[in-house]
């Protein structure tokens, strides 16, 4: 058995393995998803609140439930009704532990209660989003779709506050701790350093050939596509994903990626950090099984086996667990279900 571990207590990586290896992950099964076509690929996002205390997920049959971990049973969680469309993005604001957003393919977003149950809000007309993530001050959050328009919105607003047509292919948005920047990640490889709010270029260079003209300053770390960043919790680093199956950590303050994880099968769909920023997983709809590796080391410390490929992951914000897809199911590593 493992040992008793205090929240928010880090792990050195010999104890990290000796601590996981006797776990066993924890399914949540719900009936609504379980039984849809495709279930392989049915839960497609995992946000937990900023305590740790819920898990919300979004699947393609329509369904945002809200789970308690220490709880698996379905009839503990709260299914949250109302979207008409699969839900691709799910997301708790980060100074309220109730409040969650919402985003589904038809464009609607949904600001919801979790205590009552209630929609307090929603935008739409957003086209085909798919990406969302709250600002850290949890007063505004942005919105993507698949035209490469990023939208902010307010959880009072029933319209958005802006629009931002982008110029190039944009996968995913991820902020700094400050949320003065956001981090774009492109179709040609690249991550994008944008001002926030205005989402202006915040790095320029000069062109070699003409002292008078600029062009932007990208990270340049994927062969392919950028699919997903993470800034870490210490924000030392920026982690990226790409579909050429590489995880590059870059240094934020000189931005030069220090180095690159190599081992994972499949595009990268989803990066997650532990809470103490020490390490880091990533998730692909290719092959099966998850490895967590040290940051600073880039060493594998721990590989969780599954049944299925696992393309979304998310560390709990204040311990040891992780949620993850399995075969379109919700599991968690690392939660104490027979705690009273």
């Amino acid at each position: 058995m493992a040992p008793v571990l205090r929240p928010r207590q880090s792990l050195s990586a010999e104890r990290f393995t000796t601590y996981f290896k006797n776990l066993r992950s924890q399914p949540y099964s719900d009936p609504n998803t379980s039984r849809a076509p495709g279930a392989s690929n049915n839960l497609r996002c995992i946000a937990w609140n900023p305590l740790g205390t819920l898990v919300a997920t979004g699947s393609s049959s329509k369904t945002l439930r809200v789970w308690n971990p220490e709880k698996a049973h379905v009839k503990f969680s709260t299914e949250l009704k109302g979207h008409a469309a699969p839900i691709e993005k799910v997301a708790f604001n980060p100074t309220k532990d109730a409040e969650l957003c919402s985003v589904s393919s038809d464009g609607v977003v949904k600001f919801w209660d979790v205590r009552t149950k209630a929609c307090f809000n929603e935008v739409s007309g957003l086209g085909d989003a798919f990406t969302l993530v709250w600002a850290p001050d949890g007063q505004t959050l942005i919105v993507g779709n698949k035209d490469d328009a990023l939208y902010i919105l307010s959880p009072t607003s029933t319209t958005p506050i802006s629009s931002h047509q982008q110029p190039v292919q944009t996968n995913q948005v991820a902020f700094c701790w400050s949320g003065t920047k956001v981090f774009a990640t492109t179709g040609d490889g690249r991550t994008r350093i944008l001002a926030y709010p205005s989402l202006a270029p915040v790095l320029e260079r000069a062109v070699a050939s003409d002292d008078d003209r600029k062009r932007e300053f990208a990270l340049s770390g994927h062969t392919s596509s950028c699919l997903t960043a993470e800034m870490q919790p210490t924000a030392r680093f920026l982690a990226t994903g790409g579909s050429d199956s590489v995880i590059a950590l870059w240094d934020t303050a000189d931005w030069l990626c220090t180095h690159t994880l190599t081992r994972m099968t499949g595009p990268v769909r989803s990066l997650s950090f532990t809470f103490d920023g020490s390490y880091i997983v990533g998730g692909s709809d290719e092959g099966n099984g998850l490895e967590v590796c040290h940051v600073e080391t880039g060493e594998v410390v721990h590989t969780v086996k599954t049944a299925g490929s696992c393309p979304v992951v998310a560390w709990a914000p204040t311990r040891y667990c992780l949620a993850y897809t399995d075969l379109g199911m919700l599991r968690i590593l690392g939660v104490d279900v027979d705690k009273k």
